[in-house]
């Protein structure tokens, strides 16, 4: 646990504290200015936040602070009645504020409540309960505004998510400030509450235990209680008027101790205000210079180091540029590059920097063409270019692929040792860090340079971090080429196809088929792992059958016929029989009658419990097709294979799913399983 989820656990637990055991007076004195600072760090934010996010927690922290007073009360209440003394805060209060006059002071009191509970908490709480009813009056509007705005084409689905949960967070501020401000009100009765306890049992108890006659009670406890009631009322004034203020603020999704640390305190030069308010209190006050020298001296030193924090921060996060000029700093352009995202990157810590320094030895560029124009001759496609840097916020020895900005696969490389995967006999006289291959999940030991040929002979299969890396972004595209390949890269493919077959072109887009219906059929054949280097073919196909259709799955399914000898040649090695998975009759039925037809295309809507069944039947097959050293490959007939495949991509992913009409005729096909749910 930090520091900062300790201070504020210590907080609560000292509330506990301060309602159970008796406090000295001088330890009353620090709590005291603790919540006259509190009270006005929580103004000073409120009046600085710029969006409601940036102080979301006010609603809890409204509680604890309410709280902590109470408490702070009910410690002075024990020492004003028990011992007729309050400490050096609260005498101050009493006679240098008010002037020793106890009618000044409960009148000034008596203004004070008036202006909290009649004045703020009325509007605060009338302007949260109209708010939050307003919000969600709302809510359905703005939901549709974002739906639109997503279908149109002006906002990523990330941003539509982003806007969602701004204005579900809104909402529920809203409803947590309408509770909250209750809270305020309550304080402001039991501050009258007390201050009437007070006068009453400290005349009661200054007569009969301490012997005074019914003026100096009077007069004593009058003081103490009107002192008492002014240094509560004081800061509970100041976060009334907070709540006003802070009424718009949303909730967040963070915990409270992350929320109170990170926005009371997001505003560094607020703390130099409020430390410099508590030293000149002390300075042109009784109260002791010590005292409030040395919270004044706390805050401005918190405030320093949450300052350099802020800047040390914001220097990470800024990349480093070359000697940018004044010019280009003020030019709209520098804005609109920040915009660009690029879409492959390699990032790694700073122990991997020798993997791309050529002055080390590395070869990580030199790797990364080669990975290009493997891609391109296996996929078809011209992968992006692969942006590659240091990221110091990562682990030394850890490298992130990301695929437009977002986290898709990870790793860990030991540059001084190699990977070792086992034949699947394991030899003990092997012995490294276990690990786990990142390409294909196998298990793995990193071993040392001297057990590498010892390795090799155990018929180990030992290859080097800049290898094992390659081979993983190498499978991290492959699997992503779907996502990669858009319409711009589409229109590039196009363009290319067009200088050699231009009528071909010509006969398929911009009509019967648009850019993005092309797309999307390359799209489809690259999910599921078919190369589309042999575009002549499939725009063949598409001329055939882009008119006659606008369901692209159903068109992918023609050009994936088309490609039938290619298809073959992926998964058939020459002179051996193709070993697959069967549908049976029955499975094939159930499937086909699930089928929906919409003016939209056609869906699988099976039954839950048949599609379980269908699931774990098809996963137990080619469990057991693995086991036999085969790849597991499901065969069934054209009409249901795209809707098999819909069924079993999120939990087979590996498992292709080929129809009769994708084998060519001379390929022996023997199979070994047939699924068969019934």
């Amino acid at each position: 646990m930090g520091a900062r989820e300790f201070s504020v656990l210590f907080g609560v637990i000292l509330i506990v504290v301060m309602l159970i055991i008796p406090l000295p007076t001088f330890v009353l004195d620090i709590l005291i200015i603790t919540n006259i600072a509190l009270a006005l760090v929580i103004i000073l934010v409120s009046m600085n936040t710029r969006e409601p996010l940036e102080f979301s927690i006010f609603p809890t922290l409204l509680l604890l602070v309410t709280l902590f007073r109470l408490g702070l009360n009910v410690s002075t209440t024990r020492s004003i009645l028990g011992d007729a003394e309050a400490g050096n805060v609260i005498n101050t209060f009493g006679n240098f504020v008010v002037g020793g006059s106890p009618l000044v002071g409960f009148v000034v009191f008596l203004i004070l409540i008036i202006i909290q509970f009649v004045v703020i908490v009325k509007g605060a709480e009338r302007v949260s309960e109209v708010g939050a009813r307003f919000t969600l009056d709302a809510m359905p509007g703005k939901q549709m505004s974002i739906d639109a705005d997503l279908n149109a084409g002006m906002i990523s689905e990330h941003q539509a998510k982003d806007r969602r949960e701004k204005i579900e967070n809104e909402a529920d501020f809203y409803g947590s400030m309408d509770g909250a401000s209750k809270f305020v009100k309550g304080d402001a009765i039991a501050g009258i509450v007390i201050v009437i306890i007070n006068l009453i049992f400290g005349l009661v108890i200054g007569m009969v235990e301490h012997g005074m006659g019914l003026s100096d009670a009077a007069n004593t406890y009058t003081l103490l209680t009107v002192g008492d009631g002014l240094v509560s009322q004081i800061p509970a004034l100041l976060v009334s008027t907070a709540t006003g203020i802070v009424v718009t603020r949303a909730a967040s999704e963070g915990n409270l101790s992350q929320d109170v640390t990170s926005q009371l305190f997001a505003f560094p030069k607020m703390l130099y205000i409020a430390a410099a308010a508590i030293f000149l209190l002390g300075l042109f006050t009784p109260i002791t210079l010590l005292l409030t020298s040395a919270i004044a001296i706390s805050l401005a030193a918190l405030g320093y180091f949450m300052s350099q924090a802020e800047q040390n921060q914001i220097k990470e996060d800024q990349e480093p540029e070359d000697e940018p000029e004044e010019d280009d700093m003020k030019s709209p352009e520098n804005v609109v590059n920040l915009l660009t995202i690029d879409p492959i990157e390699f990032e790694f810590g700073y122990g991997l920097i020798p993997l791309a320094d050529t002055n080390q030895g590395g070869d990580l560029l030199d790797r990364v063409v080669m990975i290009r124009r493997q891609l391109a001759l296996e996929l078809g496609m011209v992968v992006p270019v692969i942006r590659i840097r240091d990221n110091i916020q990562l682990q030394p020895n850890e490298y992130v692929i990301k695929m437009r900005g977002n986290d898709v696969a990870t790793g860990e490389l030991l540059l001084d040792h190699y990977m070792a995967m086992s034949p699947g006999v394991e030899d003990e006289s092997i012995t490294g860090i276990e690990t786990t291959e990142p390409a294909f999940g196998l298990p793995a030991l990193w071993i040392g340079e001297e057990m590498k040929e010892q390795a090799e002979l155990a018929g180990y299969t030992v290859v080097d971090p800049p290898s094992v890396v390659s081979t993983h972004l190498t499978e991290v595209i492959k699997a992503h080429a779907h996502e990669l390949l858009g319409r711009e890269e589409t229109k590039q493919l196009v363009d290319h196809l067009k200088e050699t077959y231009p009528s071909l072109v010509e006969e398929v887009t911009p009509n019967p088929l648009a850019l993005g219906e092309i797309q999307k059929v390359l799209s489809n054949l690259l999910k599921e792992k078919v190369s589309i280097r042999n575009l002549p073919t499939i725009f063949e196909t598409l001329a055939e059958y882009g008119a006659l259709t606008k369901d692209m799955t159903l068109v992918t399914e023609y050009v994936r016929q088309s490609l039938s000898r290619q298809i073959t040649k992926q998964y058939s090695v020459p002179g051996e029989p193709l070993y697959v998975v069967t549908m049976s009759s029955q499975a094939e039925q159930k499937v086909a009658e699930a089928v929906q037809q919409t003016e939209h295309g056609n869906f699988l809507a099976m039954n839950p419990d048949d599609s379980q069944k269908l699931v774990e039947t098809i996963g137990q097959e080619a469990e057991r097709l693995s086991e036999m050293g085969q790849t597991p490959i499901l065969l069934c007939s054209p009409a249901v294979r795209m809707y098999i495949y819909q069924l079993i991509e999120r939990f087979f992913p590996q498992v292709p799913v080929l129809s009769y009409n994708e084998l060519e005729p001379n390929v022996e096909v023997q199979s070994v399983g047939v699924v068969n749910p019934e």
